[in-house]
């Protein structure tokens, strides 16, 4: 863009750049801040301010870079969950509205002042285990990825919000884990692999490894469900974010694996997400 612009007129600009998107007004705010290191309240104060052109190019190549469909998350470097600001980037899934399902499923098992163990399995950018660890602060929380990557931007997130309270293993679901747990909790894998949602969206762009499980998406609940058997507590809960479509299969695995008082939450759209179970 040649030539300073004025930040209002940037905007609009950046507004048709982004017509494709529901949001593209957001968006498009959220890019400029980003592009210029400000808030939004900062833009809304200072829509007459002009800025140079490398800030506008740069401005303009992430406007570029969202509209051909890369998340705005990876763009930004971050995303809110559970009103915690976490670092993301490709190596994450991004963490997503419903699984806030799993953490208020999770905090409802949990007393307010009680010291339990609890696991996250396949933690990623660490989203569920920080926000357990933000409401219930005399727990005793391990994450466990089996992607290096993926506990680098973990051990970034926790460094900043719970250093002394999330506590990083590398290692396949419990496997790196020592010891009984009162709670373990996960969102694996459950797209299955030729499923078309993979094709669209943030999908597309996201680590394969933290979506497929498998041709029918259940190969991580198995194995899980499995292993979690050596260690849960007696009492203790397992509880999994899954498919809206996965519900009843969860509820059967786990049934037949000797879990008692299954149950299986709705999300704000009404669709099967969380289903927790008490090891005997």
């Amino acid at each position: 863009m040649p030539g300073p612009v004025k930040i209002q007129d940037l905007l609009a600009t950046g507004r048709l750049e982004l017509a494709d998107q529901r949001s593209n007004r957001l968006e498009s705010e959220i890019l400029l801040c980003e592009a210029l290191g400000v808030s939004r309240a900062w833009l809304y104060a200072n829509s007459e301010q002009v800025i140079e052109p490398r800030q506008a190019d740069r401005y303009l190549d992430l406007t570029r870079q969202r509209q051909a469909g890369q998340p705005i998350a990876y763009l930004t470097g971050h995303r809110e969950f559970w009103s915690l600001r976490l670092k993301v980037n490709t190596d994450v899934l991004i963490p997503r509205p419903e699984t806030e399902l799993l953490v208020e499923t999770a905090l409802e098992l949990v007393p307010p002042d009680a010291s339990w163990r609890i696991a996250d399995l396949g933690t990623g950018s660490g989203a569920i285990a920080l926000a357990i660890a933000s409401e219930r602060p005399l727990c005793e929380i391990h994450a466990t990825d089996s992607s290096q990557a993926a506990l680098e931007v973990a051990r970034e997130n926790v460094q900043i919000l719970a250093p002394d309270r999330v506590s990083l293993f590398h290692g396949s679901w419990l496997e790196p884990l020592d010891g009984k747990f009162d709670l373990i909790v996960s969102n694996p894998p459950y797209i299955a692999e030729n499923d078309l949602h993979l094709l669209i969206g943030d999908c597309r762009f996201e680590p394969p490894g933290a979506l497929v499980a498998g041709h029918d998406g259940l190969d991580a609940f198995g194995e899980i469900t499995r292993q979690a058997v050596g260690y849960l507590e007696p009492g203790g809960v397992l509880a999994f974010e899954h498919g809206y479509d996965q519900g009843k299969r969860i509820r059967s695995l786990f049934e037949n694996s000797g879990y008692t008082a299954v149950v299986t939450k709705r999300d704000i759209e009404s669709r099967e997400r969380v289903t927790s179970g008490i090891w005997k």
